[in-house]
């Protein structure tokens, strides 16, 4: 028993399925069979009026117009080398940013070290309460006492 009313048959030339559950491209308004839907797999002369990306720098952070028929990494790589307004010298992070508040200490570290009891960020040489004659809340305790 045959249904002949049912089913469309892919628009594709090369393979004119006939499938029952077929889908329409929304570029080409042409029906096709889930393995040529894609607008690459059915080669779509329409696919650029829905499948318009802006691609950004990675470095600035600037939308690369980019024309039809281009490839958006050349045109991206070719702003980076020439119109890019990064500096990377400007933009430089300084990781020892955490300077002890020791008194003729000028040492800096990466990261924070508190001390518990005044709360004063210190190098690691000086960062328990003994070392840094600490005026906190109590007295100093020693860690090995």
């Amino acid at each position: 028993m045959e249904l002949p009313g049912l089913g469309q048959p892919c628009s594709a030339s090369f393979c004119r399925r006939l499938d029952f559950l077929p889908l329409k491209c929304d570029a080409c308004e042409e029906v096709f069979c889930k393995d040529h839907i894609a607008y690459d797999q059915h080669k779509c002369t329409s696919a650029y009026k829905k499948d318009v990306q802006v691609p950004v720098c990675p470095l600035c952070n600037t939308p690369i117009p980019v024309r039809r028929g281009e490839m958006p990494d050349v045109v991206v790589g070719a702003h980076m080398d020439r119109d890019c307004k990064y500096n990377p010298a400007q933009h430089k992070e300084r990781i020892f940013t955490n300077k002890c508040l020791k008194s003729g200490c000028k040492r800096k570290e990466m990261m924070k070290l508190v001390c518990d009891q005044c709360h004063g960020n210190f190098c690691i040489k000086h960062r328990h309460p003994l070392d840094h004659d600490c005026k906190g809340g109590g007295r100093p305790i020693s860690k090995a006492g």
